[in-house]
């Protein structure tokens, strides 16, 4: 590696770290105010709180990433051509594009780690992360006994203190209310003072009371009959003592697995066979729908319907051909079941009894379609491997001989002409009882396309999102070479370093590439727009700026320089006069 590389690199690596720390710590402090409220008065260790921000720290590397490579390439070439040395780089006849090799080298390793940190690294965070935060909002706040408000966070236990001293263990004026019974307010604790602390590595609180009452209501008899009154007993103490169990306040962690099913926390693999999963899903409610429709219909229409599309045609006869094999390889492992059992049978009465010829010839036509049944299935597995489908034993001339041997009423075998003269001649209750059928058939029918459609709704809906975040995850990591293409000119052409412009100029294209992320995978969800589309539209959109500034650099355009546009707005008005001239003396 040449000095010049080492000198630009080492310029760039100190400006990427630091801002890339900068960038994470903006992005979680952010993102965790969302969740202030349930973190919040729940008395976590400061291990629980930092395995919380370590996790959604690395959860916020997706985004982090690509700030951080334009922030740092834009202040680097920034700060270069700032203090002339991307000046003195040029006349030693080294061009823009070598300057820019070593940097672009280490994005693109930076590229190829935001890949594997997107498809392994993020997806492990955000299922730890989320499910610890899900622990701890099913968390009990910690305890807090105000002054002079009853406090029923201890199970079984009210309790109000009048007055706490600052030492946090001095407490007068106690009220404690038992509800350990399921009696109501008939166990009730007076006390003029006490003290108040954790024992036993604060799984318990010890309560030493003095000088109170107790205070018992008692409406049972020994043999737990109810007595015709109340009784009541009164006792006073001088000190008395109640350690109150706090393991309802400790943290259970839940099985990790419940969370697994959400899109961020899966990776490229595992999206993929999610999406091929809701895609089957797709194909069988349509293929019901079409099904569906035939029973939608009378008897006379049911065969004048809309013909299934071929890639659904197709569809229904793998699910069918696969089913039949499932079927098959069910049977088969019956019948072998059923075989061992017999020989079993067989085995041991043959010693008793001698087996009739009659007999032996059931067991061996029997045995005989055993292995028909192995070999068709074994067959059937050939074919499915081979990309044969087995042809299905249900037949159209079968589904009609099933729907011939059905009763038929007598608008079912009826034309419309018919139908409409059989209604006129007969009375009006039986043109009810048709225009009812009519109706819930109708009603039915309207049912089931609702049914349908919701379904088709909710498994579009699940497809699109599974889709988004198998976009995100590399259009997240190509993100950072669009980044530094943007960021690398853009600072040789501003040639101004620190964190003024850049920090502007990089804001800005952070947030143009934020909203059309944010926006595409909005239209996404929604459908209106392909998801691959959707989130690679932002880094399509942003190439060709990219681009647009890297010639610009090299021909030392300056672009942010009022001059150049003053200059660019003479030459517009020369054109447009000497466009006019030439008209003139044309029509003349």
């Amino acid at each position: 590696m040449k000095k010049l590389d080492k000198l630009i690199l080492s310029s760039f690596l100190g400006p990427f770290f630091l801002t890339f720390l900068v960038v994470v710590f903006i992005l979680l402090t952010q993102h965790m105010l969302k969740y202030f409220d349930d973190i919040v008065g729940k008395d976590l260790g400061w291990d629980i709180l930092g395995q919380l921000l370590f996790y959604f720290a690395i959860f916020m590397t997706p985004i982090a990433l690509p700030l951080a490579v334009l922030l740092s390439s834009l202040m680097t070439f920034g700060n270069l051509g700032e203090h002339f040395e991307l000046t003195a780089i040029k006349s030693a006849g080294i061009s823009l594009l070598r300057a820019l090799l070593p940097i672009f080298g280490f994005v693109l390793l930076l590229t190829v780690f935001a890949f594997y940190s997107n498809n392994y690294f993020v997806p492990k965070a955000a299922l730890e992360a989320y499910s610890l935060l899900w622990d701890i909002k099913q968390k009990k706040p910690a305890l807090d006994l105000k002054q002079g408000a009853f406090y029923n966070g201890i199970p079984d236990f009210n309790i109000k203190v009048d007055k706490k001293h600052e030492d946090g263990k001095t407490i007068e004026d106690i009220i404690i209310y038992d509800h350990r019974g399921q009696t109501g307010n008939k166990k009730i604790t007076l006390a003029d003072s006490g003290a108040m602390y954790m024992i036993n590595n604060e799984r318990y609180l010890k309560l030493e009371l003095f000088n109170g009452n107790f205070y018992f209501e008692d409406y049972t008899e020994a043999g737990g009959k109810p007595r015709a009154q109340e009784t009541m007993s009164r006792s006073s103490f001088t000190r008395s003592e109640y350690v109150l169990d706090l393991s309802s306040f400790g943290m259970d962690r839940t099985n990790q697995s419940l969370f697994q099913g959400n899109r961020i926390m899966r990776n490229l693999n595992q999206l993929d066979d999610d999406v091929d999963s809701v895609n089957n899903r797709i194909m069988d409610t349509k293929v019901n729908a079409y099904n569906d429709s035939h029973f939608a219909f009378y008897y006379h229409l049911r065969e004048d319907s809309i013909e299934m599309p071929s890639e659904l045609v197709a569809f229904k006869e793998e699910r069918d051909s696969l089913d039949e094999v499932r079927l098959l390889l069910k049977e088969q492992k019956e019948e072998e079941k059923q075989d061992s059992i017999q020989k079993l049978k067989v085995s041991t009465s043959v010693k008793k009894n001698k087996k009739s010829a009659k007999k032996s010839d059931a067991e061996s036509s029997k045995a005989l379609q055993r292995r028909k049944v192995a070999i068709a299935a074994n067959n059937a597995k050939k074919n499915l491997k081979n990309g044969k489908l087995p042809k299905l034993d249900d037949t159209k001339k079968q589904r009609k001989v099933r729907r011939d041997n059905k009763p038929k009423y007598i608008y079912d075998t009826l034309s419309h002409l018919e139908i409409v003269e059989y209604l006129e001649k007969d009375s009006s209750d039986q043109l009810m009882n048709v225009i009812q059928t009519s109706l819930n058939n109708i009603r039915q029918t309207k049912s089931k396309i609702q049914s349908h459609n919701q379904s088709l709704e909710r498994y579009v809906y699940e497809k699109n999102v599974f889709d988004i975040q198998y976009h995100k995850i590399l259009a997240n990591s190509i993100a950072c070479i669009v980044m530094f293409l943007i960021g690398a000119p853009l600072g040789a052409i501003i040639k101004r370093g620190g964190l003024g412009m850049p920090v502007l100029m990089s804001i800005i294209f952070f947030i143009i590439f934020y909203v059309l992320s944010m926006t595409g995978e909005k239209w996404a969800k929604q459908d209106y727009l392909d998801p691959m589309w959707a989130i690679w539209s932002a880094n399509l959109l942003l190439f060709p700026i990219g681009l647009f500034f890297l010639r610009q650099a090299r021909n030392d355009a300056r672009l942010f320089e009022a001059d150049f546009y003053s200059v660019m707005i003479e030459k517009f008005n020369r054109w447009r006069k000497s466009g006019k001239l030439t008209t003139e003396e044309n029509s003349n």
